[in-house]
């Protein structure tokens, strides 16, 4: 049983990753290029699992903290 009311909530100095915006189809001109708005979007979506995952990870270790 968890002997706190509320989950912990993360610290002012330390926020939760924010995702990228999905840019909308109409966004992309077409043309091929390199790197397309969608190559770039998938690498803001890379990052931002990868940076979730450290964040995530740092939170728990926080919450275990006595």
């Amino acid at each position: 049983m968890n002997s706190q009311p509320f989950p912990a909530m993360p610290d002012a100095d330390d926020p939760r990753p924010e995702p990228p915006i999905e840019p909308a189809l109409e966004e992309c001109c077409g043309n091929g290029c390199d790197p397309c708005i969608f190559d770039t979007y998938a690498a803001a979506q890379r990052r931002y699992r990868q940076d979730l995952a450290e964040w995530e990870a740092r939170q728990a270790t926080r919450r275990a903290a006595p």
